[in-house]
């Protein structure tokens, strides 16, 4: 599937009543289109529900809402679901045809549903905390709910009564013996994610009491702070759940030992299936008849990156077996079609993200997508449905068959309209080593033959990570090309997608290796593309771009007419013992910090600071506890103690990322205000 059986380029933009002026893509732009995500196939094949994220910019808010589109009708657009419009997310069916989703329209997170028609929402579950993530039982007999509990506590109230004393106290010090204390933006209150199993009555409602099936349990399900869904699973019989979890006791923020569970719905002790692999096991999957389950393995202990591994595990013998050994992708979803023959896999493919099928018994890969960004997939009654994106387009729904894939919605066509993209390509270059190394170039808006133009030079996060054929909502290139700059970004040896001998080479490496790969990266790009102007160039970088960013200034700074890091890590030791998931700063560095023989001090920014000189923009979110506010305040503190001209935003309602609409924009006008001040620009 080619980019352009999704959609015809945007090189010329026409308006709804026939042709306009384009007009360059912005952030404002960006920060007001709806996000389609998280489509779901009927079992009968029939239907897809999907999430639309759609965004109140005066107010500042996003809301959700439910759409349904229907597969057998193909003139027939997309309709909203009335029962969405309260706020709804996470919808899954039922095996006969009901739409449950989760809502706050009763004051609280619970699980709500509604029917294809959609105009009214009942209430399902009445729990006496926010429901973090469901599963219904396949037979439709029982639902799978999370809550946040004390784990000690015997029942519901035991936990209720406990919050309602501290909400009560005068009192507001924390004490802690074990870390976690703090995780990605939150503070740890000794609560855990469990789950609860209830009955449901034939209109559909929880019934009885909520029983703990994970009582005791020192870990979460699903996990803190990204988990959902996929992190459990019930058997086609309903008889049985199997989750993923971490079992926390002292070393929890240094260990990636996430084993898969099986326990009875009806009761009964937990089993450990996955207790041979001390790394990663995750995403468990039944099979349609229920005698398989295929999960996802990684097999280094500590490694939050390493290899995802297709297993499956034969549930009455426990014989397990990897499927496709010699396929070196790893993939973030596994599905199984109907046949049980073949699981679907979405997984990064030097720059792109695909929908894979991979056959079970042989475990041979076929590639059902080709370029762009597959965000999500869904089947059901043998139809395929997915979320793809591109460089130059946000996510819509696609059909996936036989023939050229189907265009299920279009929901930002309109605001898209009077708007143009940059024009892009991949391009790959000898990096480290010899070894060939990806990347893309974006034209600016307006880019005519013969001029040059300034240039943002994007360095990604992760490190583990790409930035590859996708509309990011971020670190969107189209920002700055609508700006009127051109953009590279290098997917330098430790990015994703390009196997796992290249994603490993960036451990202990995060200096020399990848600063090889971009400085042969601009060069490459430079001899390749006459249009960038390589005298206006600023490089940009969050997370460990911003590392980069730090690390640049004091190895590479000669190309650089200004720098911007965002989150960025100044003092790696400082860093080693201050984030909260140790384990990803002690495999990158060889261990932890007050061990011989690692790497912090040998890449460490904060020990290049002598050689800084050029203008830097530090953006930091003081809800980041991920790389701590400390380190972006490090940063600017070296650079105002050197005398070099910098500047400083602090967002001090964000995370490590910037999500709320309007901040997305304010750092868009900073960031592009920065570069154009350093690249002689003119305002726009």
């Amino acid at each position: 599937m080619k980019i352009t059986a999704f959609v015809a380029a945007a090189a010329i933009a026409v308006s709804v009543g026939g042709l306009a002026e384009a007009r360059p893509f912005t952030a404002r732009d960006m920060a007001r289109l709806d996000r389609v995500g998280d489509p779901r196939v009927s079992p009968d094949g029939r239907y897809a529900i999907y999430d639309l994220r759609v965004v109140d910019y005066d107010a500042n808010r996003a809301a959700h809402q439910l759409w349904l589109v229907d597969l057998a009708k193909p003139g027939v657009g997309p309709r909203r679901l009335a029962a969405g419009d309260a706020g709804a997310a996470a919808a899954r069916w039922s095996k006969d045809g009901r739409i449950y989703f989760i809502s706050a329209r009763g004051g609280s997170d619970q699980v709500w549903s509604t029917d294809v028609a959609g105009s009214e929402a009942r209430q399902v579950t009445a729990l006496p905390f926010d429901v973090g993530a469901f599963a219904v039982t396949p037979d439709g007999k029982r639902i799978v709910a999370s809550q946040a509990v004390f784990p000690d506590c015997q029942d519901l109230a035991c936990t209720e009564t406990r919050l309602a004393a501290r909400a009560k106290a005068k009192t507001t010090g924390m004490v802690y013996d074990r870390v976690f204390v703090r995780h990605w933006d939150t503070w740890e209150d000794g609560r855990r994610n469990h789950l609860f199993v209830q009955d449901l009555d034939a209109s559909g409602k929880a019934v009885g009491a909520p029983r703990d099936v994970t009582p005791g349990l020192d870990g979460d399900v699903p996990g803190k702070p990204f988990g959902d869904d996929a992190d459990f699973a019930v058997s086609p019989d309903g008889a049985t759940l199997v989750y993923s979890v971490r079992v926390a006791g002292k070393s929890e923020p240094w260990s990636t030992n996430f084993d898969l569970y099986s326990v009875p719905l009806d009761g009964g002790p937990a089993t450990n299936l996955t207790e041979a692999n001390p790394a990663w096991d995750a995403g468990p999957v039944f099979s349609p008849d229920g005698r398989t389950l295929a999960y996802r393995a990684m097999k280094r202990p500590g490694f939050e990156a390493d290899r995802w591994a297709v297993m499956v595990r034969d549930l009455k013998t426990g014989s397990t077996r990897e499927i496709a050994p010699a396929w070196d992708r790893s993939p973030d979803s596994l599905a199984w079609t109907a046949d049980g023959k073949a699981l679907l896999a979405v997984a990064q493919d030097i720059g792109q993200t695909k929908l894979f099928r991979i056959d079970v018994k042989s475990g041979a890969p076929t590639a059902l997508t080709g370029d762009g960004h597959v965000s999500a997939a869904s089947i059901g009654g043998g139809k395929v449905v997915v979320a793809h994106d591109r460089l130059d387009a946000p996510a819509d729904l696609y059909l996936i068959g036989a023939g050229a894939p189907r265009q299920l919605t279009r929901h930002n066509a309109q605001a898209l309209a009077d708007l143009q993209f940059g024009g892009y390509e991949q391009f790959s270059f000898p990096g480290w080593n010899g070894e060939t190394v990806h990347g893309y170039v974006v034209k600016p808006v307006g880019y005519e033959p013969g001029r040059k133009y300034p240039v943002a030079f994007l360095i990604h996060g992760g490190p583990q990570g790409s930035f590859g054929d996708l509309f990011h909502y971020r670190w969107n290139a189209q920002a700055y090309a609508g700006a009127g700059y051109a953009v590279v970004m290098i997917d330098f040896h430790g990015s994703t997608g390009y196997g796992q001998a290249f994603t490993d080479a960036i451990s202990r490496h995060w200096g020399d290796r990848p600063l090889e790969d971009l400085q042969k990266g601009w060069a490459a790009a430079l001899s390749r593309y006459a249009f960038l102007d390589g005298d206006r160039a600023c490089a940009l970088g969050g997370s460990y771009g911003g590392f980069m960013i730090n690390w640049i200034a004091g190895n590479w700074a000669q190309p650089w007419k200004c720098l911007v890091n965002h989150d960025g890590i100044f003092d790696a030791r400082s860093m080693g013992y201050s984030t909260e998931e140790l384990w990803f700063s002690e495999w990158e560095n060889g261990g932890p910090p007050y061990v011989e023989g690692t790497t912090y001090e040998t890449f460490n920014p904060a020990t290049k600071v002598a050689q800084w000189r050029t203008p830097t923009m530090v953006i930091h979110g003081a809800l980041d506890y991920r790389v701590p506010l400390e380190q972006g305040l490090s940063t600017f503190n070296a650079l105002q103690r050197r005398g070099i001209e910098s500047r400083l935003v602090v967002f001090p309602n964000e995370n490590h990322w910037v999500l709320k609409p309007q901040n997305s924009v304010q750092w868009h006008d900073e960031v592009l205000g920065w570069l154009d001040r350093w690249t002689a620009t003119p305002a726009r």
